[in-house]
């Protein structure tokens, strides 16, 4: 069977389609939430879900993720609840390509093949692990490809040339290209050289780029659209609903996803 990332895109850049990639972190607010608001931005406009598994040493993230990570943990969220909630979100029709974000460490704790076999069997499409060195990570490629799952690489401005076209060898899905150096977070403005960036990438692969770090509103996601296949929006939804009421959390998500495509005047 296809992978749902590779029919996803495929069928997004036929349609001229800039991808929309929402983050959430399992178990943020709390566990139910968390399920909810993933099937909430998927009706909502999102084309693909990134599920952050929460970590408590996040090095990667900014303090917006971070807050979420350590929330998530307090609530019981792990690796085993993340898999859980994946398998009962395609239980529920969730058809979506699902990529889970998550530092190697509870992966190795957990036993890799173990979690591949289970990820596998919940329905599991991506994986993006920002702490695993391209040059460790082909063991981990190979088995991830056995269970068809792809893992999907993160390349910043700072990379050289060599580790793009190292990361570009193994990877799947799509390339995910990091718009600014340094952790994730919210941002008013783009890099400038961020196109040049996706230049780059694209003489080594022609698997799609979606660009993540800092985006937070239509006209980012506008921007990206011209020389990007896709744009992740991980803080900036994060932040509206730590700051929603919980009993409008739902219709905080809904609105602001919306809002990302242009499609109820806010966008932010």
């Amino acid at each position: 069977m296809a992978n749902r990332i590779d029919t996803t895109m495929q069928r997004l850049m036929n349609a001229g389609k800039t991808a929309l990639v929402p983050f959430v972190t399992v178990g943020f607010p709390d566990l139910d939430t968390s399920e909810a608001l993933a099937q909430t931005i998927l009706e909502s406009g999102g084309d693909m879900l990134e599920l952050g598994i929460p970590f408590s040493d996040p090095l990667a993230d900014g303090p917006t993720i971070q807050m979420t990570s350590f929330r998530a943990l307090e609530n019981g969220a792990n690796l085993r609840k993340s898999l859980e909630m994946l398998k009962r979100l395609r239980d529920k029709g969730v058809e979506a390509p699902l990529i889970f974000m998550g530092y190697y460490n509870p992966f190795l704790r957990y036993g890799i093949e173990k979690f591949l076999q289970a990820s596998e069997d919940a329905g599991l499409d991506g994986i993006i692990v920002p702490d695993l060195p391209t040059e460790e990570s082909a063991e981990f490629r190979e088995a991830c490809q056995i269970h068809g799952i792809h893992v999907i690489p993160l390349l910043a401005p700072t990379s050289p040339d060599s580790r793009i076209a190292e990361a570009c060898k193994g990877a799947g899905g799509f390339i995910y290209c990091v718009s600014l150096t340094g952790v994730t977070g919210a941002r008013q403005s783009l890099s400038s050289g961020l196109s040049d960036l996706v230049g780059r990438i694209r003489q080594h692969t022609e698997l799609p780029v979606i660009v993540g770090f800092g985006i937070s509103r239509y006209e980012h996601i506008q921007e990206i659209g011209q020389f990007a296949d896709g744009a992740v929006v991980a803080s900036a939804l994060l932040d509206a609903i730590d700051k929603s009421p919980p009993e409008a959390v739902q219709d905080t998500a809904r609105k602001f996803v919306r809002g990302l495509r242009g499609l109820n005047g806010e966008s932010s």
